[in-house]
């Protein structure tokens, strides 16, 4: 199974790292960075950089796309290389896959007409632009799409995704492998049970 992951500048970096480690840990499965051109690509912090090592041409038909988001998701909104190559690569993957604002880029690319998507909560109303009906769940799949919440949630998703392309005891043995056992240290992960004024203060760090 192949698995490409597109960059494109100010990508968030655990949405595509999360995923990465989950499906780079599964056995037969490859996964690799995509871009316009190969090379490196900044992240959303400025600090961090991944390498594409092929291009959307070397790569047009993998068995899965992972389509992660950040900040720089509503400049690459526009970007036709990247939504063209999400078009065109979806007619003939196995599963189509986003993180956060990465749903953005499906949309973009008419994959989520009358579906159920989610994303990062401060964007997730955005994805009714795309015909999308947007739900609060953390991994919601339709079909073959499958998208996942915020940043974390990628983690998750993929965990799902392997679930169900091979077996549960793969994922399974995937998710001990990385030790994916999350105890957080506070109950503060989701508009719902942060205290309030929180959600205004947590998106001054990502606006």
């Amino acid at each position: 199974m192949h698995v490409a992951i597109p960059l494109y500048p100010r990508f968030t970096a655990l949405d595509a790292v999360g995923p990465y480690t989950v499906l780079a840990f599964a056995p037969g499965w490859t996964v690799t960075f995509v871009a316009a051109d190969p090379g490196p690509v900044g992240d959303d912090r400025g600090t961090l950089t991944l390498t594409a090592t092929a291009s959307y041409a070397d790569l047009p038909a993998p068995d899965v796309i992972v389509v992660p988001g950040g900040p720089g998701t509503l400049d690459a909104l526009s970007d036709e290389a990247l939504v063209g190559w999400i078009r065109q690569a979806h007619e003939r993957t196995r599963w189509t896959t986003s993180v956060c604002s990465g749903s953005l880029l499906l949309g973009a690319a008419g994959l989520l007409s009358g579906a159920r998507a989610t994303s990062h909560w401060a964007i997730l109303d955005l994805l009714r632009t795309y015909g999308a009906e947007p739900v609060t769940e953390r991994v919601v799949t339709e079909g073959r799409i499958v998208t996942a919440a915020g940043v974390s949630a990628g983690i998750d998703m993929a965990l799902t995704l392997l679930a169900r392309a091979t077996d549960p005891e793969t994922a399974q043995s995937v998710q001990l492998a990385i030790e994916y056992d999350p105890q957080p240290p506070f109950s503060c992960g989701s508009p719902k049970t942060a205290p309030e004024g929180m959600a205004e203060r947590a998106l001054s760090l990502i606006t």
